[in-house]
C-alpha cells in the first residue's frame, strides 16, 4: 500500500535547493513554479 507521504518526500528530495531553501512561502511558491513549468 502507498501512502501519500512517500511520494510527497520522493518529489520533494528531486526539487532543487534553491526551492527547498526558500526564505518565504512567496519565494517557494515562486520557485516551485518555475521548476514546475519546465516539467510541462
Amino acid at each position: 500500500k502507498k501512502f501519500f507521504t512517500m511520494g510527497v518526500v520522493r518529489h520533494w528530495n528531486r526539487l532543487r535547493s534553491e526551492a527547498v531553501d526558500a526564505p518565504s512561502l512567496e519565494v517557494f511558491e515562486a520557485r516551485l513554479d518555475g521548476a514546475l513549468s519546465s516539467l510541462v
